[in-house]
């Protein structure tokens, strides 16, 4: 007898099968296979040890370099590769993943952080470059608590809408309001444009950039 393609064969026919075959069925393998995978995950747990993570597992790399990094004032000592850059070194050793990795060619500024005040690109420049340096990134802009009146500025006029590109388009607002290139919107775009927003929220943060700096907003960071 021809079956539809759709056919499902009921327990009777896998214990058929079993009957005349020399093997399981396939509902018994299917079983067996589930217990044996459950057994392998719960097995750890009931035994106190953990499966090995894959910071354990991970070699050093061949020719690790040591550098001691101050990051939003506190001090970090890697072994990494000389060839990391700076936002990988943030974002894969010491789990700042605040700065975003967008095009990673320097061209969208969602990396944006700032080092010894100044904004950079840390998609293009190697962490063992800023060993001593101060760096800033979006997690040490706020201050006690309080947000830096560029983030409430943000807030207040919608100048994000995904968010993804915000934390370095504030790293950049924040450096911006230092560097006093905020005398009219035209040149707030202008020192603004190496940050892209793939949302379109440019007028909103114009608008929190000017709030900012009429309230003050060159707080320190």
């Amino acid at each position: 007898m021809t079956l539809p393609p759709c056919y499902t064969p009921s327990d009777e026919d896998d214990a058929r099968v079993s009957d005349h075959g020399t093997g399981p069925s396939r509902r018994q393998f299917v079983l067996g296979s589930a217990a044996a995978a459950a057994g392998a995950f719960v097995a750890p747990m009931l035994t106190g040890a953990a499966p090995p993570s894959m910071a354990a597992t991970k070699s050093p790399p061949v020719n690790a370099t040591k550098v001691t990094l101050n990051v939003n004032g506190h001090l970090h000592s890697l072994e990494i590769d000389p060839r990391t850059t700076l936002l990988d070194a943030l974002r894969e050793h010491l789990d700042l993943t605040g700065t975003k990795k967008g095009c990673d060619q320097g061209a969208c500024g969602a990396c944006t952080v700032l080092i010894d005040g100044r904004r950079y690109n840390s998609c293009l420049t190697l962490a063992v470059m800023h060993g001593g340096q101060r760096i800033t990134t979006i997690e040490g802009i706020a201050a006690n608590g309080q947000l830096h009146p560029l983030q409430a500025a943000f807030i207040r006029n919608d100048g994000f809408q995904c968010g993804y590109c915000t934390p370095g388009q504030i790293c950049s607002g924040v450096a911006l309001l230092k560097e006093g290139h905020t005398t009219s919107d035209d040149e707030i775009r202008e020192w603004m444009s190496g940050n892209i927003c793939r949302c379109g929220a440019y007028a909103g943060i114009v608008a929190a950039i000017r709030e900012a700096k009429n309230g003050g907003g060159n707080a320190a960071v």
